[in-house]
């Protein structure tokens, strides 16, 4: 008994290619003509229509090879050679692995024969084009979609609030171009107006929106997260040079020459999909100026870009701005983080914040420290802690320094020692009377030296490096009665490893120096 697995594959739905069951019907005729004289057995691994020959990552694919392990099969079939895979790469090593477990390869369409070295070059080849027709498709795809941004055409995504798209030509072409929804704009305008106010966040936005019942207009319902997005959007925005310039500085690749931002048009940033806002570099992103007029003013969008920015860099920085400790409290019970929580306001008009487990609120694994952990209490503790810890550290340093000195100098006389030895060496090698054993020799040797001296370059930078480590700690030592909450958070960074809060709510710092 002769035993084949089938492997179809349609990477996409179109009408002219041949479907998953022809190309098994194919197989199976071919199978019958070349075997005709075998009792065979078929088994076939049909799930994988929809998938792209560009990798591997296909589940019937991966049963099939599955199976060549094993041993089940005696043969693969397929209809065309790119069945299994548009990537030279990726058939060489399915190609090797057939061969490993003397199982035969078969194409209908393509006779060849593996078992030989002529066989499997020609095999090789043909994959070539394979994976040559997929590059030329993908980078057909990637110059039509960049001349298109060239072209100022819509270039896609989620369709924006306050606009619809209307078909358009543009350069005699047949296209779509954003148009204004009038009550839609009008809700973005009253947006961008609020926002941009000082002291509005996108919570107390929300608040404002709900109490004034401006919900969206297409049935959703406002959160801050779509705020956030819609505020980013340069979509709405009056793009002018100042806009140009904001994106220019981020490193977002600019595809419209800055002559044409006149505060007339608005414009589209694209590119990659998990681009990261919070990222310095934009590098992976495009902006381009489209053809709808712009609804905001620039000065009022670009107010509402700083807002936001402040804010990310605010929650980057501090996770939880409520505590300087946040961040470096964990349960001892679970290792999970602790973060602080406001309590309720009590009879006296305070509201107390306090330490919650993360693993008890949120992973529901754990049921956290006995006692209330209040934030106000660990800081002043810590607080006294670090007062200490900074007051030791500050006579430690002086010894510290002290010894330090001592090795740069060392360091210092022994880079001198070298530089003399390489002046002499040098002088000697120009001076010639060497032959090539004893000029090898003394490359060599020059290369050591050279090698030294770099090393001790490179420890006395070390210890320089530990001096400035030293210096911010001194230096936040001598004004740490009045840090403010900035400067109690660096602190601690520096300082503090974790501060670990037991089940009985006794605590224990460790510490990083």
């Amino acid at each position: 008994m002769l035993t084949i697995g089938i492997y179809p594959r349609k990477s996409v739905y179109r009408d002219n290619s041949d479907s998953v069951q022809v190309q098994v019907q194919l197989c199976k005729d071919y199978a019958a003509i070349i075997y005709k004289e075998q009792e065979i057995e078929f088994k076939i691994y049909d799930k994988d229509e929809g998938f792209s020959g560009k990798n591997t990552n296909r589940p019937s694919f991966q049963e099939l090879m599955a199976d060549v392990k094993a041993g089940l099969l005696d043969s693969v079939m397929v209809y065309k050679l790119d069945r299994i895979s548009r990537s030279l790469s990726d058939f060489v090593n399915i190609l090797q692995e057939f061969k490993e477990h003397k199982v035969e390869f078969v194409s209908s369409q393509e006779s060849f024969d593996t078992s030989s070295p002529y066989g499997e070059m020609i095999v090789k080849l043909l994959m070539v084009f394979a994976e040559f027709e997929r590059t030329s498709i993908i980078n057909r795809v990637t110059q039509a979609y960049a001349h298109r941004s060239e072209m100022g055409f819509y270039m896609g995504g989620r369709q924006p609030y306050g606009f619809e798209l209307v078909p358009t030509v543009i350069h005699n072409v047949k296209t779509k171009k954003l148009s204004p929804i009038p009550a839609e704009v009008e809700q973005v305008r009253y947006i961008f107006e609020v926002y941009a106010q000082e002291s509005v966040s996108l919570r107390r936005l929300l608040d404002i929106l709900v109490a004034e019942g401006k919900q969206p207009l297409n049935g959703s319902s406002w959160t801050t997260a779509k705020l956030s997005t819609l505020l980013k959007n340069p979509i709405y925005v009056k793009a002018d040079s100042d806009v140009y310039d904001y994106y220019d500085r981020h490193g977002v690749q600019m595809v419209t020459d800055v002559s044409l931002f006149t505060g007339e048009y608005g414009a589209q940033l694209y590119g990659h999909t998990k681009h990261d806002p919070n990222a310095p570099d934009w590098s992976d992103m495009k902006l381009v100026l489209l053809t709808h007029s712009g609804i905001v003013d620039s000065d009022i969008w670009l107010k509402c870009q700083r807002k936001l920015e402040k804010n990310r860099q605010i929650g980057n920085s501090v996770s939880n701005p409520t505590s300087w400790l946040a961040g470096k409290v964990v349960c001892e019970k679970c290792d999970h983080t602790m973060t602080t929580i406001k309590g309720k306001v009590n009879k006296s008009g305070e509201m107390r914040r306090y330490f919650n487990c993360t693993g008890r609120s949120h992973k529901k694994t754990c049921t956290g420290p006995k006692v209330t952990i209040y934030a106000e209490d660990l800081e002043n503790m810590v607080y006294e802690c670090i007062s200490e810890k900074l007051a030791d550290l500050k006579e430690m340093n002086r010894t510290t320094r002290k010894g330090d000195t001592a090795e740069v100098n060392e360091l210092k006389l022994k880079i001198k020692a070298i530089e003399k030895s390489e002046k002499q060496l040098l002088d000697t090698m120009l001076a010639g009377g060497f032959n090539d054993d004893l000029l090898a020799l003394a490359n060599q040797k020059a290369t050591q030296l050279k090698r030294d001296r770099l090393a001790l370059y490179e420890r006395i930078e070390d210890l320089k490096s530990r001096e400035d480590e030293k210096d911010v700690v001194v230096n936040l030592a001598k004004s740490w009665k009045t840090a403010d909450y900035k400067r109690k958070k660096a602190v601690a960074m520096i300082m503090i490893h974790k501060i670990v809060i037991s089940e009985d709510g006794s605590t224990k710092v460790l510490w990083n120096i």
